[in-house]
């Protein structure tokens, strides 16, 4: 079963094609990395399988909905954690998770239950009253994941998630997409950081609005007689 089906989506911004007929298939608990270098096409792609972009031409399922016709159900059933920080500096863990559970209609006996549970499994159960501007970078995009996981979507989008943090708590973070994946819920998730594609069961590369090769991390790097996804992507930016 899949969880976002996409067929020859295309975005163009006036003679500019920013995606370029792209298709890919995602299956439901699969994390899936999308790669590529600054300005090929990534975070226009992934806004449109948000339902935050209209595509040019193509098609889409994600989560189940038709991204012609079920635009809104598709932001109902999905989570999206931004490159740049998502919360409010200015208010505490909890209000925030609140303020995000609200907006999703989460019942408040059952949203009480679900952020209690979130800190608690953050290690945070205790610190739900600290303001988030106070938290450093790596708790914040924890607490932002946590968030974005509050009304149970069955597809989380990742921003470059893990930009700007130390290598342990990349680790961290990778570990509560695991966890995550383990449920069902399908990631999926862009970096820059090649060595974090190694830990995903499917990547593609993409390049100038398309996409150049998709598969596992070993299937590419057999195909292609390298030894690393940086040698990977390093080919296709040579290219």
């Amino acid at each position: 079963m899949y969880s976002i089906e996409v067929e020859n989506l295309t975005k163009k911004f006036g003679d500019f094609t920013a995606v370029d007929n792209i298709s890919f298939q995602v299956e439901a608990g699969e994390i899936f990395g999308f790669l590529g270098a600054n300005g090929a096409g990534k975070t226009t792609a992934m806004r449109m399988m948000c339902a935050l972009l209209i595509p040019t031409s193509g098609f889409a399922m994600v989560a189940g909905y038709n991204l012609d016709t079920q635009r809104h159900l598709i932001k109902k059933n999905i989570g999206y954690m931004s490159q740049k920080f998502s919360l409010y500096n200015d208010l505490s863990i909890n209000e925030n998770m609140q303020l995000y559970g609200t907006i999703y209609d989460i019942p408040r006996k059952l949203l009480q239950e679900r952020i209690k549970q979130s800190l608690l499994e953050l290690g945070l159960d205790d610190k739900g009253n600290q303001m988030v501007g106070s938290l450093p970078l790596g708790w914040k995009q924890k607490v932002a994941f946590a968030t974005a996981l509050l009304h149970r979507p069955k597809v989380v989008f990742l921003d470059e998630p893990t930009s700007g943090v130390d290598p342990l708590v990349r680790r961290e973070f990778w570990n509560l997409i695991y966890k995550t994946a383990s449920k069902g819920i399908t990631i999926f998730v862009t970096t820059h950081y090649m060595d974090e594609a190694e830990y995903c069961g499917c990547i593609s590369m993409m390049s100038n609005g398309q996409i150049k090769i998709i598969g596992s991390p070993t299937d590419i790097k057999n195909r292609l007689r390298v030894d690393s996804i940086d040698k990977v992507f390093e080919s296709f930016i040579e290219r």
